[in-house]
């Protein structure tokens, strides 16, 4: 593995599913990309991406993508490849459609020489007529910042050597960066004084009529003699107190992210990230390449806190994204795994969340040697806020197995809800017991009523109810009686079956749903579940989950099947 010289480089612009971006520097040739920080240069957090997957590699000054062996493949600017030159802001892509993509980024310099002639030409004419006066000596204070953005110095490091050289160009005493925080507010980030000494930042008086004119303008307030500036300025308590002579306040931008040309020509200015503030107690005399090098250094101080923001993003991005792994680890462990020998009963569930962790769950559990409760729930919503309510419920309805009546349980969830009417949910509940005569007690707070498959019919026979738990105080859920035969299959689940939409926006529906379970009521339970999942799937032809899918399968079994169904004695 070779090293990357410094006279071709090259960084990769990584942006997330969620549109959050950074930079990675490709030091290494080859530089290796692929799911997991082992042996990857460029660790993917997407566990679709292939360990291996792919490689950029330096021959000479150029550089070229490989697919080092993706299963979805690789693709540059849309184009699957093999192996591929890579050109300046090539996007590369990984074959799916809500991963990650990476923009290549390649700049080219022979030598230091090349570099500083670079910054002489942005500088336009003015070095000339300031070179005998220390212009020289300030582009190279410039040039120093620049090259700031490209060390391994801990930020805050560059952040003082950053202030530190504005506060020298222009012979200031004192300098603070002020940074915005999500609402737009300034807080105190560091302050430096003149020779690199470090200051409190909380005892820096700055002058907010400046700061708040350069804010308002939305440009720099550079004044060389406030004795001379406008009354608003020369009157402000902080400058009086403090008897400052020299302000300067320059509003920090981050750069626009704009994907075509005509976006780049329009965009004016990305997100406030901050001021950069400097003053002093002697008058000042700023030249034109003084302030165009002071214009710059803000810049170089903007895209530094813009990445270090980008870079805090996806580190919070990925934090949330390990906590919601690990809730819905949890989430699915009180799922019922494994079904216990029921004498009268032959039960298979599953749950699909269309997040990482949802509002949806079913439960099964004895209440007593003759009789076997079993429900399906939905909390209304999505995600976190959904699944946080879920273990509640669940808890709640685990009172019945210590001889709580049904009634009062409902009673109790529903009054909890009510009071705590602020969270925002409700719930949707179907709650059943059966005991070994087929005898069923049944209560629905709002929940789509079951199918049961019956001589070869599938139809809505349980369809007495009351109000979604969590709805109205006063709501009553009373216990209906029913039976069942045996061989009958009672079809429990959630609206994200019914609900799944094809591209068309139309819904699965309950009519699909009974003409599939129809004539299949000698099916195994697991053939008939995968059945309705593979029917849904197939009807949504690709379409986003917008729901939790949730089925519960119950079968009463006869004497005969149970017989069947009890081992044989060794």
């Amino acid at each position: 593995m070779q090293n990357v010289p410094a006279a071709v480089e090259a960084t990769l612009e990584v942006i997330g599913p969620d549109d959050s971006r950074h930079r990675v520097y490709v030091k290494e040739s080859p530089f290796l990309i692929g799911r997991g920080e082992t042996g990857n240069h460029l660790p993917i957090l997407d566990p679709r991406i292939s360990r291996q997957c792919a490689a950029i590699v330096l021959e000479g000054d150029s550089y070229y993508l490989e697919d080092r062996g993706h299963r979805c493949g690789v693709f540059v600017n849309g184009e699957k490849i093999a192996r591929k030159l890579l050109k300046d802001r090539d996007i590369v892509s990984f074959g799916l459609g809500d991963s990650y993509k990476v923009v290549f980024h390649v700049s080219e310099h022979d030598d230091e020489t090349t570099s500083f002639r670079n910054l002489l030409t942005r500088m336009d004419s003015a070095v000339g007529g300031d070179t005998a006066s220390g212009g020289l000596a300030k582009l190279n204070l410039l040039l120093e910042a620049t090259m700031l953005l490209h060390s391994q110095l801990p930020l805050d490091a560059v952040l003082e050597a950053m202030l530190d050289r504005a506060i020298a160009i222009i012979n200031a005493d004192r300098g603070l960066l002020l940074e915005a925080d999500a609402s737009g507010s300034l807080r105190r980030r560091l302050a430096r004084g003149s020779r690199s000494v470090s200051l409190p930042a909380d005892a820096f008086s700055p002058s907010q009529t400046a700061i708040n004119l350069a804010l308002k303008q939305k440009s720099g307030v550079i004044t060389e003699d406030l004795q001379l500036a406008e009354e608003m300025l020369q009157s402000a308590q902080s400058v009086i107190a403090q008897r400052l002579r020299a302000v300067v306040a320059i509003p920090l931008y981050a750069m626009p992210r704009a994907h075509t040309a005509e976006s780049v020509i329009h965009a004016q200015r990305g997100q406030f990230l901050g001021v950069l503030y400097l003053d002093s107690r002697r008058p000042a005399a700023f030249s034109r390449l003084e302030r165009q090098i002071l214009d710059a250094i803000a810049v170089e101080s903007a895209s530094i806190l813009d990445n270090a923001r980008l870079v805090e993003h996806e580190r919070e991005r990925q934090r949330i994204e390990q906590e919601l792994s690990i809730a819905k680890e949890i989430q699915q462990a009180l799922l019922p795994r494994k079904f216990g020998n029921y004498a009268h009963l032959e039960v298979i569930g599953t749950n699909t969340p269309c997040l990482e962790v949802g509002g949806d769950y079913f439960d099964v559990f004895p209440i007593d040697e003759q009789r076997t409760a079993f429900l399906i729930a939905d909390v209304s919503g999505k995600g976190l806020g959904a699944a946080l309510l879920t273990p509640m419920l669940q808890g709640a309805l685990s009172a019945l197995t210590i001889g709580v009546e049904p009634e009062r349980a409902f009673h109790y969830i529903n009054g909890f809800l009510c009071d705590h009417s602020d969270v925002g949910r409700y719930a949707t509940v179907f709650f059943c017991i059966v005991d070994r005569e087929g005898n069923v007690q049944y209560l629905n707070a709002g929940h789509p009523p079951p199918l049961l498959l019956r001589g070869g019919e599938a139809a809505e026979l349980f369809t007495e109810g009351s109000l979604p738990l969590g709805l109205v105080p006063e709501a009553v859920h009373a216990v209906t009686q029913a039976k069942l035969e045996p061989g009958d299959t009672l079809v429990l689940f959630s609206d994200g079956v019914t609900e799944a939409a094809d591209p068309d926006d139309e819904l699965f529906g309950v009519s699909r749903l009974e003409a599939l379970l129809s004539g299949q009521q000698d099916s195994p339970l697991d053939r008939l579940q995968e059945s309705i999942v593979k029917a849904v799937e197939r009807f949504s032809c690709g379409a986003s989950q917008t729901d939790d899918i949730t089925l519960l399968l119950v079968r009463y079994l006869s004497e005969a099947q149970r017989a069947m169904s009890r081992p044989t004695p060794s």
